[in-house]
Parts: structure tokens; C-alpha cells; sequence
């Protein structure tokens, strides 16, 4: 198995966004800033569910209705419409976490293809790695919205493979979640888990081929 993967892809909403400042448009609309990871986690439980079943329909447009219901089982007062529209609207204007340009700077630098694979649209990958100004270390920008499944179904990473033109062992997927990481090892990636917040792996899920604290320590353990 070789120390340094031909392709490295990378998940994108929290892996590489910084989804925190979505609390606070929560707040804006008058709904608990702690709701913010219910919506991000009932959108993703629904986007699984619609994929077992052999579906497969835009992020956006699961979140958008996900977050209807549950802003109107809070109650909120309003133009529940323009409080949706806010908050999708900071979703798709997030920042990079401060560890990411520098360790995509230091990959790209070594002589990894870096590429992107993400639930949502490419769009927003396209712009938040623009702002950031990386978007030139990036040679493929990919979406499952293109591909027949969401990840973690297998059919997405192999779909990620063949857009790279590389076999799914000569990748490497990075990202925060462990449901990722083990749709990415079934289907034959290599993984690393960036573990910012020190959380336990669960044991259900394959365990990862490298676990950093944040992505500034993966150009140093792939070079050994």
C-alpha cells in the first residue's frame, strides 16, 4: 500500500467549511443556536435514507424543507420563507477552518492531486475555496449530485475514482466524519480522520489509516 495516495479527496461541509457561525444565524431567526446541529443532522439522516432507497435528490433542497419543519415546530414568528432563506444563504457563505489552507498549500506542494467530494453542490466548494483563495490547488471540484449515490454509498467514491482516473486504492479520503471515512474504507480508499475536537472514533465504523488533529499534520505523515 503506498505512503503517499496519487489522488487525496477531501469531504467539505465541516471537514473543510467551518459550519459554527450557522448557530448564529439560527439566532437571527429567532431559534436556538443549539439547532443548528439537529438541522445539519436530520438533513444528512434524510439524505442517507433517500439514498438506501435508491434515491438521490440535492442537498439544498433537503435542507431547505428539513429546515422548514423544524423552524415551525419552534415557532417562529415571521416570514418563515426569508428566515429559511437566511439561513441557507449563510450555509452557503462559510469560511475555511484555519488549519485548512495551509495543510492544502503543503499537500499541493508535495505533488498530491487534490480533489473534492462533497454531499452538497460544487458551486459552494467552488466559492469557498475561492474566498479562501485555493482554489488553483484543486484540480477536480466533485459532487454526488453528479454521481448515483450520496456518500457513504459506495457507487460515490467510485464515482470519485473514475473522475480522477485513478483506482480507488491509490486514493485518499480526508474528512471529520467516521460515517465517511468508513463508506470511503469499504469501498477501498485509504482515510484520514481529522479529529479537531478530540472525540472518541466509534467502534462500529472501520477504523481510519490516519488520525490527525488537523489537516496541517497530514503533509508530514504521508512524506514518512
Amino acid at each position: 500500500m503506498p505512503t503517499q495516495p496519487l489522488v487525496i479527496v477531501f469531504d467539505v461541509n465541516e471537514t473543510l467549511s467551518d459550519m459554527a457561525p450557522l448557530a448564529e444565524a439560527f439566532a437571527q431567526t429567532g431559534a436556538p443556536r443549539e439547532l443548528a446541529k439537529l438541522w445539519f443532522a436530520t438533513l444528512l439522516r434524510d439524505g442517507f435514507a433517500l439514498t438506501a432507497s435508491g434515491d438521490n435528490k440535492a442537498f439544498a433542497a433537503i435542507g431547505a424543507e428539513a429546515l422548514r419543519t423544524l423552524l415551525a415546530a419552534e415557532g417562529i414568528s415571521g416570514d418563515l420563507d426569508a428566515a429559511v432563506e437566511r439561513i441557507m444563504t449563510a450555509m452557503q457563505n462559510l469560511s475555511l477552518h484555519p488549519d485548512v489552507p495551509g495543510g492544502v498549500s503543503a499537500l499541493a506542494a508535495a505533488g498530491h492531486r487534490l480533489v473534492t467530494l462533497t454531499n452538497g453542490a460544487s458551486a459552494n466548494t467552488d466559492r469557498l475555496l475561492v474566498a479562501a483563495g485555493i482554489r488553483d490547488k484543486f484540480e477536480l471540484l466533485l459532487s454526488v449530485e453528479d454521481a448515483p449515490a450520496w456518500k457513504p454509498a459506495k457507487a460515490a467514491y467510485e464515482y470519485a475514482a473514475a473522475s480522477a482516473g485513478v483506482d480507488p486504492s491509490g486514493m485518499l479520503l480526508v474528512a471529520v466524519h467516521p460515517w465517511d471515512i468508513h463508506g470511503a474504507a469499504k469501498a477501498g480508499l485509504r482515510t484520514a480522520w481529522i479529529n479537531r475536537t478530540g472525540a472518541r472514533y466509534p467502534s462500529y465504523f472501520q477504523a481510519p489509516d490516519i488520525v490527525i488533529p488537523a489537516l496541517t499534520g497530514l503533509p508530514a505523515v504521508l512524506a514518512v
